[in-house]
């Protein structure tokens, strides 16, 4: 059983941040590097707050989970692109190189991995960037052994990181088309059963629909509650 607290986490206030790149991997999406002025390094499933605010002095802010590893000299971001909202349309669709943008973080103590510690990880569409981070900071330890990871997505082509995620050995579960011998469904407890083991802390990230069931899932198949953390995103989250 698993239910020691999470590792301690710091917390940074506002900061200035640079955009050093912008990237598009996926459609309705963008990753965005950053240098962070004075910069307090981040524990992997840590987020940043972004806040944007208007010439008459209105302010519209939201958090995005962090992607890259504690040790990247920069910050990632991925922002999916909603039609109504005010700061992921701005990020996604005027944001360019060399832009400065008011940034908070990071932030979270409860949805961290230290690095040391067994962990399941099940995450729903865009709710994988934080596994991605967790990914990153195991391949810089040498100890990708100590995670699991297991996916839902509509279609490959629409997941984050898809690539990287496939070539570490991720379970990738596609509702909307077949992959491979598999036809199109949901991810279910005999998807998970196999990855679970005890002593593990299963993460789970996504939609508030997907953190229910994948959730739910979870403690059907014995995993103590304790042991399970849940991170839950909606459409102005």
């Amino acid at each position: 059983m698993t239910d020691a607290a999470p590792p301690r986490a710091s917390r940074g206030g506002w900061r200035v941040a640079t955009v050093a790149s912008v990237q598009r991997p996926i459609e309705r999406a963008v990753a965005l590097r950053l240098d962070v002025a004075d910069r307090i390094d981040h524990l992997p499933g840590q987020h940043y707050v972004v806040r944007l605010t208007a010439p008459d002095g209105y302010t519209a802010q939201r958090s995005y989970s962090v992607a890259s590893a504690p040790d990247d000299p920069q910050v990632e971001l991925f922002v999916e692109r909603l039609e109504d909202g005010e700061v992921s349309t701005y990020l996604a669709d005027v944001v360019e190189p060399g832009d400065v943008l008011e940034v908070r973080g990071p932030i979270g103590g409860w949805f961290v991995w230290d690095g040391s510690t067994p962990a399941l990880l099940v995450g729903g569409g865009t709710g994988v960037v934080p596994f991605v981070a967790m990914l990153r900071a195991a391949r810089d330890l040498d100890r990708t052994d100590l995670l699991r990871i297991a996916v839902s997505t509509r279609t490959l082509a629409g997941l984050p990181y898809a690539d990287e995620l496939v070539a570490a050995g991720a379970l990738v579960i596609t509702t909307r088309e077949p992959r491979g011998i598999r036809p199109a469904g949901r991810l279910t407890d005999a998807d998970l059963i196999p990855l679970w083991e005890p002593g593990q802390t299963a993460y789970v990230c996504g939609s508030t629909s997907f953190a229910e069931a994948a959730s739910q899932l979870l403690i059907g198949m014995g995993v103590p509650a304790p042991a399970v953390r849940i991170e839950r995103f909606g459409p102005s989250g």
